[in-house]
């Protein structure tokens, strides 16, 4: 086994803990590739239009790169979880944050294959792997937040269909999705949610807005409404009302694709910062130079160095089917947060230039923001880590 060049960059991290193999290895290097001609070159098209295009969609397709852990007979590769990890660490390393494949390839494909009928995994996985099917999932609603129990919209129950009505927001893959998983309410209290899978071209369904946000300018997040819409029997995702047991059990991963992109971005942000720092020259000196800027910028690589270590961990305990919970949770929290704190401490020693859109870390910078919101607030994280320290709540 040959030890691949995880950055390239001036700062020497140790090796992963992950068992990488030569063939991941070369898969990675092919991920790397198709990010950096297919999709770096694009990104202020997609950032001004607010959306990526769909072709990018098909080549990835094309090349195994969605799903390559699924079943060879709906169209994956049948690889281990390891090939996703690769394919979220290079685009995170691309700096292709509004392509909203890891939502689509490891947190809503998951629902259809591990909650689908044989018939629905027949139906859809194939356009999906292919990347010509683009999946959402809409939980949050207009006042609820994180409070999946408080879910408001409403499937009522016809005999062969459901009549959907309700608003969903902030919905990433909003307007592209052809697929959207809605999470509705089909009974009382928490144990009354169900998941419906709403097809584009469906009377009733509707896209509103596409969502202006501080950063993530080419992910194309929305509202939703749901006008009486009439969804089939055969588009209920698993037993219904039990979609409450179905989302938290798939969250654990949900969390770790976020953090596993934390993790590299702020990687790079420093990388991207020590090369800067012994370029510029400020009275003479180059900035990397003066005691301060080496004693931070020591400091963030030393608490890379620990939160990539337990970060590896817990992907080893998840590509082995254990429960990771507490712990996708305690991952998610320390590498979000991590990453806003590195990207405006990193910011500040680029000057005026860091201010900048130009520069990458600019975009960094603002892309960082809604990392501690999204899949779970920080506050949430904690939480969820206190009950495994035995806190009462």
């Amino acid at each position: 086994m040959f030890m691949f060049d995880y950055f390239a960059g001036m700062v020497k991290r140790l090796p992963r803990l992950i068992p990488f193999t030569n063939e991941h290895n070369a898969f990675r290097k092919m991920a790397a590739d198709f990010f950096a001609k297919e999709c770096t070159p694009r990104i202020d098209e997609w950032e001004a239009a607010g959306e990526v295009t769909r072709d990018v969609w098909e080549k990835a397709g094309s090349l195994g790169m969605i799903c390559p852990n699924f079943p060879e007979e709906y169209g994956g590769l049948g690889l281990d979880f390891f090939y996703n990890v690769i394919v979220n660490e290079e685009q995170a390393k691309a700096d292709v944050s509004g392509f909203g494949l890891p939502l689509h390839a490891d947190v809503v494909a998951p629902y259809i294959l591990h909650f689908g009928s044989d018939e629905q995994k027949k139906r859809w996985l194939p356009d999906i792997i292919q990347g010509k099917k683009i999946l959402a999932i809409a939980m949050t609603e207009p006042g609820t937040g994180s409070d999946l129990a408080a879910v408001a919209t409403r499937a009522v129950d016809k005999g062969d269909h459901f009549i959907l009505n309700g608003s969903k927001t902030f919905i990433s893959n909003g307007q592209l999705c052809d697929l959207c998983i809605v999470a509705a309410r089909t009974g009382e209290g928490q144990g009354g949610i169900s998941l419906l899978v709403v097809e584009r071209g469906m009377p009733g369904f509707e896209r509103g807005r596409k969502l202006k946000k501080i950063g993530m300018h080419s992910q194309d997040t929305s509202e939703l409404h749901f006008n009486d819409v009439k969804v089939p029997k055969a588009n209920l995702l698993g037993r219904q009302n039990a979609a409450f047991r179905y989302l938290m059990q798939a969250l654990a991963q949900e969390r770790l694709v976020v953090a596993m992109a934390n993790m590299v971005s702020a990687e790079r942000v420093l990388d991207q910062t020590v090369k800067y720092c012994n370029e510029r020259r400020v009275f003479g000196k180059p900035v990397g130079s003066f005691q301060n800027t080496r004693f931070k910028l020591v400091d963030m690589y030393v608490e890379q160095e620990a939160a990539r270590s337990y970060l590896d961990r817990v992907l080893m305990m998840h590509a082995a089917g254990e429960k990771t919970t507490a712990e996708a949770s305690a991952a998610k929290l320390q590498c979000s947060e991590l990453l806003q704190k590195h990207a405006s401490a990193c910011l500040q020693f680029f000057g005026g230039y860091g201010f900048m859109m130009e520069y990458p870390i600019a975009r960094a910078y603002t892309d960082s923001r809604v990392q501690t919101i999204y899949a779970g607030t920080s506050e949430i994280m904690r939480d969820i880590v206190s009950k495994n320290l035995g806190l009462a709540t």
